[in-house]
């Protein structure tokens, strides 16, 4: 266990940020599954800039890589311009 008073507060930041990611991402996952599940194409269209702005806020702040946020936004745009 650490000793030093710097490394004690590091693992107090460590395990308040890790659960701030989990939560964020949780958040994303959950808002992609409701738009993958959506059939109609008019409340898909309008959940889909929620769901973007979400992925590019996860990207920034680097809790998801930016190529995968792109591939992702790319993926939803597809499926919800496929809606009949």
């Amino acid at each position: 266990m650490a000793n030093h008073k710097s490394a004690l507060k590091r693992i107090r930041q460590n395990e308040a940020r890790r659960l701030r990611n989990r939560y964020y991402h949780k958040t994303a996952r959950t808002a992609m599954k409701v738009l993958r599940n959506e059939e109609d194409k008019a409340a898909a269209t309008e959940q889909l800039p929620k769901v973007i702005a979400l992925l590019d806020k996860l990207a920034k702040k680097n809790i998801i890589h930016k190529n995968k946020a792109a591939n992702l936004k790319s993926k939803l745009t597809k499926h919800v311009n496929k809606l009949a």
